[in-house]
């Protein structure tokens, strides 16, 4: 299958050119291909121009002093195919910081997903991955940190570093005695060193929450959270709208990178988009977790409005 998919896709010869030299049908050529591609012995990337809104942008790095602001003009409305689109800002933006060296500290979600699938292969000497917080272990295999981490340290010939525990755990004193061993302890210092950190940002909306998803959160708990003042979160601590971490036993029951600590970090480039999240990335930005926003037009002017910044939303 990988020869057949060579002859087609880098030589350029026809089905009926592959079948004759093979002695087969152009019909089982064909079965081949899509067997080829179904099986990923091939990839095919559609490098897609991507239109960014520099008036957005520039208002977004005023509004929240921001060193740079990623806005996708013109968005999608499939909102699949607009993460894809983020995915892929997000991926130049964390691209124009790689150097020998570099320690990349990862999240977990669909957003950071989409940045590490548009990430090419660039061979990094010295670099580092060291997962930030603790792995769902339900759900989607592919949007967990451990798995987004590992697949980024394997782009960039990088070691990986997991943090081996559960993103949320049942009580605070579970998550205190957690916090204090030793290799997760080890872990979470080396994440408050990273160079980057690459982050999505979640809603308290039940349709778009990734912890409900996850399984983490039910409904009734969501509407509690947002009963509490939460409008979204970030590394799972649940904010409120001016950025606040809540006083709430969810955020204590976590096991990652503080937020504070998050502050510290040198990069830190949040991924989100969509209207519906425009609350949660207005609270990610007025806590001053962010200094890299790759956002949407949509998304941009809504948390602009919200902020009051009215000529430009």
């Amino acid at each position: 299958m990988a020869q057949i998919a060579s002859w087609y896709y880098e030589e350029g010869l026809d089905q009926g050119a592959i079948a004759r030299r093979l002695g087969c049908s152009r019909s089982m050529v064909s079965r081949y291909l899509k067997e080829a591609r179904a099986r990923g012995l091939v990839e095919i990337r559609i490098r897609h121009p991507l239109k960014t809104d520099p008036r957005l942008e520039e208002a977004l790095r005023a509004a929240f002093s921001l060193r740079e602001a990623w806005v996708l003009g013109n968005p999608p409305a499939d909102d699949r195919l607009r993460l894809r689109r983020l995915g892929e800002l997000g991926a130049r933006a964390l691209q124009r910081r790689l150097r020998p060296g570099i320690r990349i500290g990862v999240s977990w979600g669909t957003a950071v997903y989409e940045v590490v699938r548009a990430m090419p292969e660039i061979p990094l000497k010295g670099a580092q991955v060291i997962q930030i917080i603790g792995a769902l272990g339900a759900g989607d295999p592919m949007i967990d940190g451990p798995e987004l981490a590992r697949w980024l340290a394997e782009k960039l010939e990088a070691p990986v570093r997991h943090l081996h525990a559960p993103l949320l755990v049942e009580s605070e004193a579970v998550a205190q005695a957690l916090r204090h061993e030793r290799t997760i302890a080890e872990t979470l210092a080396l994440a408050r060193k990273v160079h980057v950190a690459l982050i999505g940002i979640g809603s308290v909306d039940p349709r778009l929450s990734s912890l409900r998803r996850a399984g983490y959160l039910t409904e009734v708990e969501l509407e509690a959270l947002r009963a509490a003042g939460a409008v979204g979160d970030v590394l799972a601590r649940a904010l409120d709208a001016e950025g606040n971490l809540l006083d709430h036993p969810l955020n204590r029951r976590v096991i990652g990178l503080e937020l504070e600590a998050l502050r510290r970090i040198p990069t830190v480039i949040a991924v989100a988009g969509g209207v519906a999240k425009a609350p949660a990335i207005r609270a990610a930005l007025r806590g001053g977790y962010v200094d890299v926003l790759v956002t949407d037009a949509e998304a941009a002017a809504a948390v602009l409005a919200m902020e009051g910044a009215l000529a430009y939303a």
